[in-house]
């Protein structure tokens, strides 16, 4: 049981960090933004089904072992390469 609270926990601050509206972004309910890149930021307004996907949840886990939860952008931001994200979300909406 206490190797499930560190994860619950994890969620709880990416579900509340993807929640925010950043910067007045417009997004449709049930979506999420998303800011993705690695010098500079390209936010995308994914669904949040895909939050449940194995290889979205393992991004995740790794984005928050490297970098944490803090971000200055009050979003999901994730550090790395647009086509790989573009790619994961591609095999997410399968």
């Amino acid at each position: 049981m206490g190797i499930q609270a560190p994860r619950i926990f994890h969620a709880k601050q990416i579900l509340n960090r993807i929640l925010e509206n950043p910067q007045g972004t417009d997004r449709p309910k049930g979506h999420c933004a998303v800011h993705v890149g690695e010098t500079s930021w390209k936010i995308y307004v994914k669904p949040v089904s895909y939050l449940n996907h194995p290889s979205f949840c393992h991004l995740l886990h790794q984005v928050g072992e490297e970098f944490g939860f803090c971000h200055p952008m009050g979003a999901l931001t994730i550090p790395c390469n647009e086509e790989i994200f573009i790619n994961l979300c591609n095999l997410c909406s399968l």
